[in-house]
């Protein structure tokens, strides 16, 4: 009998991308399942964009809802399963009070002892494995494969329903030289490489490739000072693009570059060139969180950085040189 399977996850971009090769782990080997991603209304349009995915369910929309309509919507899933991926305490008691069959979560949670009717011990902050593969460690209720290595995570996103590209958009795209993607900010998710090192890598590059720097609207007021110096060199898209046409653009492009960010994920999970920038501190080093692609490199000093951890500004990461960054665009 086919299944009807929940996967709840309400953080962010790049989080939400290193869950979504969990739906193609299920529809492998159970492709009757019918897989519904239950998220924010922002990563949708990533959401939709995956095959293994058959409908989203807002958070957003549900959390708004009245007490007594919340259950009913919940309810009216008809859910056989629901995976809490990202642990959300009012999530974990909607489920349980919906009766929902198999409520699976983490242990480390005490709402989930409550709450939940499958417990599976994950301990994330130290462990050696991705995150892609722990998320893999929630299926094992399924009786599934779970050990998944990490150049299979890659096959297993689905990201094929793209969206399309306007034109205006299309018109900034060189078909004479590899486009490039900057996405220099992070929104306090990462250490940051900044503004001087991308800087310095648009001075390296700017004459052999075609350059786009990319953001939110926030990021763009935050970037005005870098956007200004190096507007004749640089197509400035901050602020001017929804998910959906930035989510086109980065599969038409060739490179993109960042820290620890979303559209990093994204690049790799499209399969497009993406290069992070790492700072090599647990638990947000790139063996952890490292963009998962076929084509996906990370640059990260191997040394210990312990002396960064109180702080937002990492000498590690800063010290990265653009020469480096630049070679594996040019040469690489």
């Amino acid at each position: 009998m086919a299944k009807k399977i929940i996967i709840s996850r309400t953080d962010s971009i790049g989080d939400v991308v290193l869950t979504l090769p969990m739906t193609g782990a299920i529809k492998k080997e159970l492709p009757d399942s019918q897989i519904i991603f239950l998220g924010r209304n922002y990563v949708k349009p990533i959401v939709d964009t995956s095959v293994h995915v058959d409908d989203f369910l807002s958070w957003d929309e549900i959390e708004s809802l009245p007490k007594k309509e919340k259950l009913h919507h919940l309810k009216s899933i008809n859910a056989d399963i629901i995976i809490h991926v990202f642990p959300n305490k009012k999530i974990a008691r909607l489920a349980a009070k919906a009766k929902i069959p198999l409520r699976i979560g983490t242990s480390h949670r005490t709402y989930h002892w409550l709450n939940c009717n499958k417990l599976i011990s994950l301990g994330r902050k130290n462990s050696d494995l991705h995150e892609s593969q722990l998320n893999m460690q929630l299926l094992s209720p399924l009786g599934i494969k779970t050990d998944y290595k990490p150049n299979e995570i890659p096959d297993l996103y689905g990201l094929e329903k793209l969206p399309f590209l306007p034109g205006n958009f299309r018109s900034i795209l060189s078909k004479e030289k590899p486009n490039v993607i900057l996405h220099p900010t992070s929104k306090g998710s990462a250490r940051e490489w900044g503004f001087d090192n991308f800087g310095q890598l648009i001075d390296l590059i700017s004459k052999e490739t075609n350059i786009i720097v990319s953001g939110t609207k926030e990021d763009a007021l935050i970037m005005a000072d870098f956007l200004q110096k190096y507007g004749d060199k640089i197509n400035d898209l901050a602020g001017k693009m929804n998910l959906e046409t930035f989510i086109a653009l980065i599969a038409e492009s060739d490179f993109l570059i960042a820290a620890s960010t979303g559209p990093l994920h994204i690049a790799a999970a499209l399969g497009i060139r993406a290069i992070g920038i790492y700072a090599p501190m647990r638990p947000i080093h790139p063996e952890r969180w490292g963009p998962m692609g076929r084509l996906a490199e990370v640059l990260v000093l191997d040394k210990e950085c312990d002396l960064c951890k109180k702080s937002t500004e990492c000498e590690c990461i800063r010290s990265i040189s653009a020469e480096s960054v630049k070679d594996k665009i040019i040469d690489g």
